[in-house]
């Protein structure tokens, strides 16, 4: 599957993080901590350059907090990259990654350090901005773009942060990649088709967390073999019906992409840095 969604107001932002990227002292680059490297943008290795950049990796309470270790772990033997791992919600968290961008950087105290806040969209970078500001400055929710523009807040201690649109590419591979994006919620439902992608994400909960699938799906008697025979039970027990009975596979996809975005099959991580691409 090869996904293209790349709404016109992305390219206009990249346009204009190109030139805002030269005006701020440090970036905090807002990945998502179930898929810290699928929603690692490649456009922000090319404007960064010459800056601090922290990445934090969001949405921990969310995460496998073992994954979430090793990737910490992960990160820190790559040179040159810092890394820490939040709840955005929580303002103490949220205000640790801040401080600690702001404390790697140089600076006149008599002058606002600017840092600038960057992601790929539904990662949780307006949420965080909230938290900081300790009230609601930018939109939030879970459809991915929600913010449109280049916001400034200014905070306490000579601080001036900026939220920004969250950018895409025009064309996400490999595959993989697309799979994992489209089922955390950072791409567009327009753009994607859910059987496709709660077949990935059924595959990927029977391999590497069966036991917290037996938890939230207690009718199931014994673990499925494949992600079909899940998915239909599942279509079965939610009443995704159509006619004469047969099981909606669309609905019942639906219904387990949904759960798994909003935490309610547990915390689950959809990659590792042990997965092939990353383990070297």
């Amino acid at each position: 599957m090869t996904i293209q969604w790349f709404p016109g107001h992305m390219l206009e932002t990249q346009n204009l993080l190109k030139k805002a990227i030269s005006k701020v002292d440090a970036v905090l680059e807002i990945l998502d901590a179930r898929l810290p490297e699928a929603s690692a943008n490649p456009f922000v290795n090319k404007i960064c350059n010459g800056k601090f950049r922290l990445k934090v990796l969001n949405k921990n309470d969310l995460a496998d907090p073992e994954q979430t270790k090793l990737w910490l772990e992960y990160f820190k033997k790559k040179e040159g990259t810092s890394a820490i791992s939040i709840c955005g919600t929580q303002k103490v968290q949220a205000y640790e990654a801040l401080n600690y961008c702001v404390n790697k950087i140089d600076r006149n105290r008599a002058r606002k350090i600017k840092v600038m806040v960057i992601g790929i969209p539904n990662t949780g970078k307006s949420t965080i901005l909230n938290s900081l500001a300790g009230k609601k400055i930018a939109n939030i929710g879970d459809v991915p773009a929600i913010t449109r523009h280049q916001q400034r807040t200014s905070l306490k201690n000579n601080i001036d942060i900026y939220d920004t649109p969250g950018i895409l590419w025009p064309v996400i591979e490999p595959e993989e990649r697309a799979y994992i994006l489209a089922a955390s919620g950072a791409i567009s439902d327009t753009a994607i088709d859910y059987n496709d992608i709660g077949f990935f994400a059924a595959t990927l909960l029977i391999k590497r967390y069966p036991d917290l699938l037996m938890q939230r799906y207690s009718f199931l008697k014994m673990l499925p073999d494949d992600e079909l025979t899940l998915i239909e039970k599942i279509g079965s027990a939610r009443g995704c019906l159509k006619k004469g009975g047969i099981v909606d596979f669309q609905k019942a996809s639906e219904v387990l992409i949904r759960e798994l975005r909003a935490g309610k099959i547990g915390r689950i991580s959809f990659e590792t840095p042990k997965d092939p691409e990353h383990d070297n």
